[in-house]
């Protein structure tokens, strides 16, 4: 179902580099999903990062893809910021070179994309927003927490069901160096790994 490129890259993740600790911190967005799944609910995720630039939407990308790949029906993945800039060109690089087709839909100081990890599914609509912009949900939702400043910046999510902090460190750390894309390449992989671990928890 899944890119070929997407799929091998997947056969790559391996869930016991995830720590205990680490899984710990997953527990309570597999408890969510659960929860919504045994309800028969409409799973919706938001993933909130302060500049809606870069790991929110890896996040997005990958929970969306998870959720496909795993066949878990009803799950609607976001987007969002306290503020919002623009998806940062290396975050779109990073997703084409994993086999994600983007395409882009509009120019401009923030640019929209077309983000699809198979020819059947849904596009993700990628492009910065704040977390209460209209193209998200207003109610029954958890607000995912991908970053410690939207996290401690933001102690009030409105509408959010349930505030779960799941922090990433920020690949910006390596913007203008010879590391930068391997080092976004690492924290996409990173962020894929986990929500696929998520994801595989959730028993249908």
């Amino acid at each position: 179902m899944l890119y070929p490129q997407i799929e091998n890259t997947v056969k790559s993740f391996d869930f016991k580099q995830i720590s205990e600790d680490r899984k710990a911190v997953l527990q309570p967005l597999i408890d969510f999903i659960q929860t919504k799944v045994d309800s028969n609910l409409e799973t919706r995720l938001n993933l909130i990062c302060t500049h809606n630039s870069r790991r929110s939407h890896l996040s997005q990308v990958w929970a969306q893809t998870a959720a496909a790949y795993y066949g878990i029906k009803n799950v609607s993945c976001y987007s969002g910021g306290t503020e919002a800039t623009a998806l940062f060109p290396m975050t779109a690089e990073t997703l084409k070179d994993t086999g994600f087709s983007i395409k882009t839909l509009s120019e401009g100081s923030n640019p929209v994309y077309s983000i699809k990890y198979s020819a059947d599914g849904l596009p993700v609509i990628g492009f910065s927003k704040t977390y209460d912009d209209d193209f998200n949900p207003e109610s029954g939702f958890a607000a995912i927490m991908t970053c410690s400043q939207a996290d401690g910046g933001c102690p009030f999510i409105a509408g959010a069901e349930k505030r779960i902090p799941i922090t990433f460190e920020d690949p910006k750390i390596s913007d203008g160096t010879p590391q930068q894309k391997e080092t976004y390449l690492e924290r996409s992989l990173q962020i894929g790994t986990e929500m696929f671990y998520v994801f595989s928890q959730i028993k249908k």
